[in-house]
């Protein structure tokens, strides 16, 4: 497996992360349905590229504008690049000929570039910060640091410059998404009637998630046979251990190298694209609370454990999070950067013991939860943003979380209990309300797109070869 091959999967997840629906009034926009996780526009664009040819070579002295896009090119040698990822994350599937897949590159560039600007023209902005945010979360998501991620893409050709342009350019992407399609959708009481009927009649589509928890075993880049050896018998002790009964997370805090390692190793309750191929052909037919590996990766030696798994639409039972928060919002002057070096302070006192999470809740937060001392009650997973879920699935009760951003400001999380509840039938109709809502988002998406290309000025000049 190449190092992009590793990470294109994990990297479309993050074009995913911010499609999402009309916030819940009383946690001020927090709890949200899922998002459009199949809008064609983002699950074929992940932020990764392949290497510009070398200067000097052939195809760069003969590179050339192929399409201007307002005021913007597009050259050639762009649509190269993106048409090799494309045949990459494709292999051993039909393709259409290539003349006509790189048409199909290039209008996706087009619809790429339009969004970027728009996002510009409506004065949004993506920090510092949330770019680092971005790039620590697809890291961890790869079991890898941000030091090897970058040596990874320095395999294939991709600067850290380069990658984190690519992650601000998907950022702005997404928040201009959110800011103008999430207001056209509207889920009716007889939109979840029409889907609740055809589960029961198994026609509704298969949502299958599961929540899966690892070690990692790491292997040092360029590792001999012989620490490769090594790094394997040690995987296999630890997968042992796990058969013998030790505690799961137990073990991953004391032997796994993912930065997830130090919470029990869970990474969370997900649809299963937003999982490494790897591990979801490896627990397919897994039970749950069953373990599998050592599994072989780039990153090293995968043990998994089973913690969850959800099929057809709403289940009977989910785990349940009962969490707090502080929000500190940005804008007027204030950064996300500012914010979160603020909320770091309020951590420091919390873990310290100098005052409690919901008093500097009710004395710092700026959402309504605040006089609830930042309690959000009790919620299954998937109904907060996916960062803030992120960031909540890590942590073990009585733990709080780094500053996380997301689209509504950076908060601090503390997660209070978990537990596995029977879903009431408003939860279930709640769940089918998601789901509901995100395929009318995908309708909604492409209907939106449509209207920005006609209104753009696409000048189309010679073909792409």
């Amino acid at each position: 497996m190449t190092p992009r091959a590793h990470l294109t999967g994990l990297l479309a997840c993050l074009t995913a992360l911010a499609l999402l629906a009309l916030p819940a009034a009383r946690a001020q926009g927090l709890k949200l349905t899922p998002g459009v996780s199949g809008a064609p526009a983002l699950t074929a664009t992940p932020a990764l590229t392949t290497p510009a040819p070398a200067a000097g070579s052939a195809s760069q002295s003969a590179d050339y504008i192929v399409a201007i896009v307002n005021s913007e090119p597009i050259t050639n040698n762009e649509v190269r690049e993106r048409l090799a990822r494309v045949i990459e994350q494709n292999s051993g599937q039909t393709l259409p000929p290539r003349e006509q897949l790189m048409n199909q590159v290039l209008e996706r560039l087009i619809t790429e570039r339009i969004q970027v600007q728009l996002a510009q023209e409506a004065g949004i902005k993506v920090d510092d910060y949330a770019v680092d945010q971005a790039e620590q979360s697809v890291a961890q998501q790869n079991g890898v640091s941000v030091e090897q991620l970058h040596r990874q893409l320095a395999q294939e050709g991709v600067t850290p410059e380069r990658f984190r342009r690519e992650l601000r350019e998907q950022l702005l992407i997404l928040r201009i998404r959110e800011r103008d399609v999430e207001s056209r959708v509207r889920v009716t009481d007889q939109d979840i009637d029409a889907y609740l009927r055809d589960e029961a009649q198994g026609t509704a589509a298969d949502t299958t998630q599961i929540n899966l928890a690892q070690i990692l075993v790491e292997v040092p880049e360029h590792a001999s046979d012989a620490q490769v050896a090594e790094r394997e018998a040690r995987a296999r002790e630890v997968l042992a251990r796990v058969k013998s009964g030790t505690d799961f997370a137990a073990l991953a805090r004391e032997y796994s190298d993912a930065p997830e390692g130090r919470n029990g190793g869970a990474l969370g309750l997900r649809p299963l694209d937003r999982y490494p191929a790897l591990f979801v052909n490896a627990t397919r037919s897994t039970p749950v609370g069953d373990v599998v590996g050592p599994l072989r990766s780039p990153a090293g030696w995968h043990i998994l454990r089973v913690q969850e798994r959800t099929r057809g639409g709403a289940p009977a039972t989910a785990i349940q999070s009962h969490a707090r928060h502080i929000l500190l919002r940005v804008g007027n002057g204030v950064t996300e950067a500012e914010a979160a070096h603020r909320l770091e302070e309020l951590r420091q006192r919390i873990t310290s013991g100098q005052a409690s999470f919901e008093a500097l809740a009710r004395e710092y937060s700026q959402d309504a939860s605040s006089k609830d001392g930042g309690d959000l009650g009790w919620a299954y997973s998937g109904r907060f943003v996916p960062e803030f879920q992120q960031a909540l699935d890590r942590l073990q009760p009585g733990q709080v979380s780094e500053p996380v951003v997301t689209r509504f400001g950076v908060h601090l999380i503390e997660l209070v209990e978990r537990r596995e509840a029977q879903l009431t039938q408003r939860e279930q109709r709640d769940l089918a309300r998601n789901a509901v809502r995100e395929k009318k988002l995908d309708e909604a998406y492409a209907n939106w797109m449509r209207e920005q290309r006609a209104r753009a000025y696409v000048e189309l000049r010679d073909p792409p070869q």
